[in-house]
């Protein structure tokens, strides 16, 4: 970190900072302002008043939970091979796994649903997860291998000289000096596995398997495109992650400050 000792600095640095800020707050200014025209707060009355609303919440903290299982699961166990481990060809697997951060996910819609729907897993939460947590994947491992690279080899050598297999070293030695990445992975997978939406969509058919991010849509249809409900509702949908992000943020800022620092 860096100090900025003149005061002039630190004005211009405010002001700069000020109007990067502006093209994220405007959308949400106005989509709270949107969603109280009309009825006022009817409109978030009549959002929380859908019978399925409950179980909406349910489906989207358990596909976020268990994403975040799968792919901390994935991510760890590949950073710490990646990074610590003698795999012959490791370097190859590693690029290509980083490729796939180039593929968008619309590109893989078709295959994905031929997949699930071969496996017979259509119109399952499952449908939603795997999928979800593969494509985080890639780039999660590559934050995470960034931060175990900052480990010290003479520590894996220590733990190898008492006896220790790649096991006990990963569950004894890696996992505890890399809580801080953890968390930081956490928080974006819960972030992005929350505000899916494609996904679910396509793979979520009966309304007792959706999520709420499929909120809005329930104010959209061929009579009906009531924007002052969908607005209400956005906001239903996203204030969970704003609250979680507010207590979670040292967390998910302290493991990207220590990955950069290592």
């Amino acid at each position: 970190m860096f100090e900025i000792r003149r005061t002039s600095t630190r004005v211009w640095l405010q002001i700069l900072l000020s109007v990067l800020v502006i093209p994220f707050v405007f959308p949400l200014v106005a989509m709270v302002q949107g969603s109280l025209a009309g009825q006022g707060w009817g409109n978030y009355a009549t959002v929380l008043s859908l019978p399925l609303l409950p179980g909406f919440f349910v489906n989207s903290a358990i596909i976020a939970a268990a994403v975040i299982v799968l792919v901390l699961i994935c991510t760890m166990t590949a950073s710490f091979g990646f990074s610590k481990l003698r795999i012959p060809g490791k370097e190859i697997f590693f690029w290509a796994l980083l490729a796939c951060l180039t593929l968008p996910g619309v590109v893989l819609l078709a295959p994905l649903f031929a997949t699930v729907t071969r496996l017979g897993a259509y119109n399952t939460l499952w449908a939603v997860i795997v999928p979800v947590a593969a494509l985080q994947v890639p780039f999660t491992v590559l934050l995470a291998r960034n931060f175990v690279d900052g480990i010290p080899d003479q520590l894996i050598e220590a733990a190898r000289v008492d006896g220790a297999n790649v096991l006990k070293i990963f569950w004894h030695v890696m996992l505890p000096l890399t809580r801080p990445i953890i968390a930081a992975v956490g928080v974006l997978v819960f972030i992005n596995s929350w505000n899916e939406y494609l996904f679910p969509l396509l793979f979520l058919q009966s309304p007792e398997q959706q999520t709420v991010t499929l909120v809005p849509s329930y104010f959209i249809g061929q009579y009906n495109n009531d924007q002052t409900k969908v607005l209400a509702s956005a906001v239903v949908v996203g204030l969970p992650i704003v609250i979680a992000y507010i207590f979670l943020q040292r967390f998910f800022e302290r493991g990207l400050a220590a990955g950069a620092l290592k």
